[in-house]
């Protein structure tokens, strides 16, 4: 079944096409986890640092392609491209949504 991409989702990859590191970062909670070729950061800041670093590295951009719900996460699979071997390739990104005060953002992502 098809879903509807939540609003702090497509926020998320708009920042990241983007190249905006401090864009994505806003889009977290303050305690946010994410997963993404075998390490785990954890917090605002390494968040940052860590689409930072990737945006260096391989200028990424990724177009949306299947959007659903599953086990209480917002998967979205991806083709993204970028400056690394075998681009483009497909991805899942798992979102797990967290309420707050401020509004909708992200608790955890794992990519693979």
């Amino acid at each position: 079944m098809s879903a509807e991409l939540p609003r702090v989702v497509a926020a998320y990859i708009a920042a990241a096409n983007e190249g905006d590191a401090d864009g994505v970062a806003t889009c977290f909670t303050a305690d946010a986890v994410v997963a993404d070729e075998g390490h785990e950061r954890h917090g605002s800041a390494a968040i940052a640092a860590w689409r930072e670093e990737v945006t260096h590295k391989y200028r990424p951009r990724m177009a949306v392609g299947e959007v659903r719900e599953e086990a209480g996460r917002t998967v979205v699979t991806g083709e993204v491209s970028g400056d690394f071997p075998g681009s483009p390739i497909t991805l899942r990104y798992a979102f797990t949504l967290a309420g707050t005060l401020a509004g909708e953002r992200i608790a955890r992502l794992d990519i693979g």
